[in-house]
């Protein structure tokens, strides 16, 4: 059940958010505003974070003045998030696998590869069909997925690194299914010791270009970056693929 279910567990430890505590919260803002710029939503068009954790991107779009909810299965996250919460800015616990508010959205963001953590093909396809039924007719979907092509080429096999007196041993490896890492945590000062094993299902980007054509979207382009350049198979490190609902 612990590995079934390991992204509960991990995404609501606070060691989790120590070790991620340095993403690039500039590279975000810069991402969703070339996002909102090219994508040009109306006056407060409906929006959905799939997988929110802390809410970081759903803040930045509710600033811009947009109905923002955001959703995450780890109440720690929700419950860290739901200070921010405004008028127009709302968080909820709900799993990605479960139906949610069919054709209310106008558009589904899901950042940072906050998909791929199932173990089977199933529960994926149930994620993209949750994402799909959400968005109204013309609604667009935002998929932004690590390209385990380059993400392979880059691997670091094992590192440390010490953060506030916390060690994190980071193992990281692949077979034909997956991408893994396993990070150890040594908390001297709390006498904690713990392991959690990341794992993520590898996808080409054909093969989510279908499952997204298999629940009725139309894919529009995929960028290859946060910069929002065209994807190139073997060398970009993300696939952000931009979906429409069309009927």
């Amino acid at each position: 059940m612990e590995e079934k279910w390991w992204f509960k567990d991990w995404f609501n430890s606070p060691y989790y958010h120590l070790l991620y505590a340095n993403r690039d919260e500039s590279e975000a803002a810069a991402f969703i505003a070339a996002l909102i710029q090219l994508l040009k939503p109306n006056a407060g068009a409906k929006m959905l974070d799939v997988g929110c954790g802390r809410g970081r991107h759903s803040r930045q779009l509710a600033a811009l003045g947009y109905e923002v909810t955001g959703i995450d299965v780890a109440p720690e996250n929700i419950r860290f998030a739901n200070q921010f919460a405004t008028p127009h800015l709302h968080f909820e616990i709900h799993d990605m696998r479960q139906l949610y508010a069919a054709r209310s959205m106008d558009f589904v963001f899901n950042f940072f590869t906050s998909f791929g953590y199932f173990n089977s093909l199933q529960d994926h396809k149930s994620a993209l069909r949750m994402m799909a039924t959400t968005l109204r007719k013309n609604g667009v979907l935002i998929l932004d997925y690590v390209n385990d092509q380059v993400a392979i080429q880059q691997l670091v096999k094992k590192e440390t690194k010490v953060i506030r007196q916390v060690q994190f041993t980071i193992e990281r490896w692949f077979d034909e299914t997956h991408l893994y890492k396993r990070i150890e945590v040594a908390d001297p000062r709390k006498e904690v010791a713990l392991s959690h094993t990341e794992k993520v299902a590898r996808f080409t980007n054909q093969k989510l270009w279908s499952l997204l054509n298999q629940q009725g979207l139309t894919i529009k382009t995929i960028w290859g970056d946060y910069q929002l350049n065209p994807f190139v198979n073997n060398q970009s490190p993300r696939m952000i693929f931009h979906a429409m609902r069309e009927n």
